[in-house]
């Protein structure tokens, strides 16, 4: 029997997920650990905790599908990008890793845009601007606020990379998640050289780049004795969560975008060629696709704004829920579905975490405008929805300012999963919307890849084309559409009108 895993080391925990040879699914298991916020707008983690997440979720998916060691072949590590595990010479974790949501860099991506002559050059090298959760800054905070740990570090990987590490004794990363580091040439696929020259760092630092299907190592005695596999199991070089989720989901051809809402709202879109905005409001990426490329808006609370409501204003709702023995957020999209369209003219800014795309603006606010009394708590709930989805048609726009060809919108996450959700995007973004057979998102892509690399399937598309089916559409309502074209333009200017204000509040706070 063949089987693969795949394992993603997300933020709140890490999943692991076993496959066969034809890409069914034969079980799962999630294990959770700590963030740690030491200061405002800081979030680390123990390296420590996503290993012995790992060991734990593996063997319980093992016991789950009855596996024998020597079934899997192959694994597949996808895990949050950004993320930077500092190592000394001796393999030892020397602080807690600085994690994607991270706001503490800003000094630092200044110093990288000044270093390389300004945001345009810095966009030409590496077809990114410099943003707080990317991994580059964290290194020059490091090295400016903690000399010494700096000194003593001789590695820098990804949290999904530190796992490889620790499976196969490799220092090695891939394409798609190195391309959130900020140090990579993304048109050359390889490390830039001029950048690391002009920030002074050593490319010995890094791990070696593959591509997301090819073979980084195999796993050590140790680490196969840890999770109850063999030494003959090979691990591929997997994919930075999006890529991995996008793979999941089939977005591996030109024209195809997926909407994925988690605590985090992201729009990502295959591109055959490279394809960079200029202006750095969205980015472009290596795909986990050999030879090709994405392009990828990310918005940083979106899932997290409904999740933000449910905690603090309807603790009572939650209570009867599990009393009902029924999903909270189902009561509430119930709800909000009582609303009507547009939600009587109140709006919500979903930057309840500060925003990326497309404004990269830490000190951007939450906020409900438009308020009357005749406003309802249902109300609330659907602006909410709206508003989400409006900071993600904005994502969408610039996709198809710079030419890349949309014929089809796959959703995921948490925003797939209710109808009514599933229909707001629909008619915000004024194009069917489909989902897929899959809602395992990045662990299930990294699986698939891990078959590719083990040779179970020819590549990526055609493992995609064999697991991955349609199963469910949702038309536009023209009448809802027409509203929401006329109440977008209304949306994108509420941030302008907002801006200066957002910034004075961010100053009061320091």
């Amino acid at each position: 029997m063949s089987v693969f895993l795949g394992i993603d080391i997300g933020t709140s925990g890490t999943k692991t997920l076993a496959i066969d040879a034809r890409g069914t699914i034969l079980a799962s298991a999630m294990e959770t650990y700590p963030c740690y916020f030491p200061k405002p707008l800081w979030s680390e983690q123990d390296p420590e905790d996503w290993w012995q997440a790992t060991i734990r979720s593996v063997g319980r998916t093992m016991a789950k599908a009855r596996l024998r060691p020597g079934d899997v072949k192959a694994i597949g590590l996808s895990g949050q990008m950004h993320g930077s595990v500092f190592l000394d010479r001796n393999d030892k974790v020397i602080r807690r890793a600085i994690l994607w949501n991270d706001q503490r860099t800003a000094a630092e991506c200044a110093e990288i845009e000044q270093r390389v002559g300004g945001r345009a050059n810095l966009i030409k090298l590496v077809a990114n601007p410099a943003l707080t959760g990317f991994t580059a800054p964290k290194i020059l905070w490091l090295r400016n606020h903690e000399p010494r740990n700096f000194q003593k570090t001789k590695k820098i990987l990804l949290p999904k990379d530190e796992i490889r590490r620790r499976l196969t004794g490799e220092y090695a990363t891939e394409v798609s998640d190195a391309s959130g580091m900020l140090l990579l040439d993304v048109a050359h696929r390889c490390w830039s050289k001029k950048l690391l020259s002009a920030l002074e760092l050593d490319v010995d630092l890094l791990g070696r780049c593959y591509e997301s299907e090819e073979i980084t190592g195999r796993l050590t005695p140790q680490a196969a004795s840890l999770l109850g596999l063999t030494t003959d199991c090979v691990v591929v070089g997997g994919a930075g969560d999006c890529a991995a989720g996008a793979v999941g989901n089939g977005i591996v051809a030109r024209g195809v975008l997926s909407t994925s809402i988690g605590t985090s709202g992201v729009m990502f879109v295959h591109s055959d060629d490279v394809k960079i905005d200029p202006r750095g409001r969205v980015h472009t990426f290596c795909h986990a696709v050999h030879g090709r490329w994405h392009m990828m808006g990310v918005n940083l609370c979106a899932g997290g704004s409904l999740q933000w409501f449910r905690n603090e204003l309807c603790k009572a709702d939650v209570a009867a829920a599990k009393r009902a023995k029924r999903e909270v957020y189902e009561l509430l999209l119930e709800e909000a579905r009582t609303a009507p369209v547009g939600s009587d003219g109140l709006f919500f800014l979903p930057y309840l975490s500060g925003e990326r795309t497309p404004h990269a603006d830490p000190d951007a606010r939450g906020c409900f405008v438009g308020l009357t009394v005749a406003h309802t708590r249902a109300h609330l709930l659907r602006a909410i929805l709206e508003g989400v989805t409006y900071s993600m048609r904005d994502s969408l726009e610039i996709f198809e300012s710079l030419g890349v060809p949309i014929r089809e919108i796959r959703a995921s996450g948490g925003g797939s999963r209710g109808p009514l959700w599933r229909q707001i995007q629909a008619d915000v973004f004024g194009r069917k919307v489909v989902t897929t057979g899959s809602e395992e998102g990045p662990a299930y892509g990294v699986a698939l890849l891990a078959a590719v690399g083990a040779g179970a399937f020819k590549n990526v598309e055609e493992a995609c084309a064999a697991a991955i089916r349609v199963v469910q559409q949702t038309a536009v309502d023209r009448t809802a559409k027409k509203y929401y074209d006329r109440a977008f333009p209304i949306y994108q200017q509420l941030y302008q009108s907002l801006r200066g204000d957002f910034k004075s509040i961010a100053a009061m706070e320091k």
